[in-house]
């Protein structure tokens, strides 16, 4: 079975960086979807990056864009999200997600990521 596992969260002032890992396993990491979401209290779950691995496709949620950046390596079969600049507002639950399939959208759904992280606890004071 694909399990996935985060690591790397933690509580940062404002405008600090975090870097979350993802590591996966049961699967070769190529040609899938990646993704991190965050949830946070009373909110549903949202994408905040995502990376197809088939096409070097990436999406950014408009609050993230230029501050997080999605990556990926092999050797290590990791992927990761680099948070620069954190605001109190990316206080959430951080939970990584992955496809093993084609999607008829871009950028997947949330419900189109079949398995997923338990989550890390990313939390920004000010």
């Amino acid at each position: 079975q694909v399990q996935l596992v985060e690591f790397g969260g933690g509580s940062v002032e404002a405008g600090g960086s975090l870097r979350l890992s993802c590591a996966v396993s049961g699967y070769t990491l190529t040609y899938y979807y990646m993704g991190w979401f965050r949830q946070a209290p009373g909110k549903e779950r949202e994408g905040v990056a995502i990376l197809y691995t088939g096409g070097g496709s990436f999406y950014y949620a408009d609050s993230v864009k230029g501050r997080f950046t999605i990556s990926r390596n092999n050797a290590n079969k990791l992927f990761y999200l680099q948070m620069n600049s954190l605001k109190p507002e990316d206080t959430a639950m951080y939970y990584c997600a992955a496809r093993l399939a084609a999607t008829r959208t871009w950028p997947p759904h949330r419900g189109e990521f079949g398995y997923w992280g338990q989550g890390t606890q990313v939390t920004v004071s000010s």
